[in-house]
């Protein structure tokens, strides 16, 4: 019978430090989708603040903090990363487990805005993407969920397939603004 080994989707490939930027990976737990019934939205929002301590994020907004985390992403969806989901949550919305079908990476150092300007269509510089805003966006070619984590600081979620490619990208955009310095 052949033995199986759990890894982590980035396993033997990070942590890279280059330049001034570190990419390493984020072991954030469990993984769940939350989709809120038709109207209920408001009510699931109190009982995640009761039961985790954080609300149902509003669009482009993350609500938690690093161990556990509320994360928009789209639409009437939001990740629930972290900590396993009360069971009550089922009663107001789709609760499915995600935890298999995501990688999660953390990007940080001083140069983190100038590594992903050259990757993302969107102004992430601090003065207009703040500790807590969120986006689902395209990362190079990829489809990605960006969340502003720290001053310096991104956490970027991935599809698990895709995650030698976003380090591919990342280490390459990473030489190209150390090379710079």
């Amino acid at each position: 019978m052949v033995n199986l080994i759990a890894k982590s989707p980035c396993d033997g490939i990070l942590p890279i430090t280059i330049g001034s930027v570190t990419l390493s990976e984020e072991d954030v737990g469990v993984i769940h989708s939350v989709s809120p019934y038709k109207g209920q939205k408001k009510a699931l929002s109190a009982a995640m603040k009761s039961a985790h301590g954080m609300a149902y994020p509003a669009a482009n907004r993350a609500t938690g903090k690093l161990s556990a985390r509320a994360v928009w992403f789209g639409h009437a969806q939001a990740m629930l990363v972290g900590p396993e989901p009360n069971r009550a949550l089922s009663e107001l919305a789709a609760v499915v487990d995600q935890t298999d079908a995501w990688a999660v990476v953390r990007l940080e150092g001083p140069a983190v805005e100038d590594v992903l300007a050259r990757l993302v269509p969107v102004d992430l510089r601090s003065t207009s993407f703040k500790r807590g805003h969120t986006a689902r966006t395209l990362l190079f070619h990829m489809s990605a969920s960006v969340t502003r984590v720290g001053e310096k600081a991104f956490q970027i979620m991935v599809f698990r397939s895709m995650v030698h490619t976003l380090v591919h990208d990342l280490k390459r955009a990473m030489e190209g603004v150390a090379s710079r310095s």
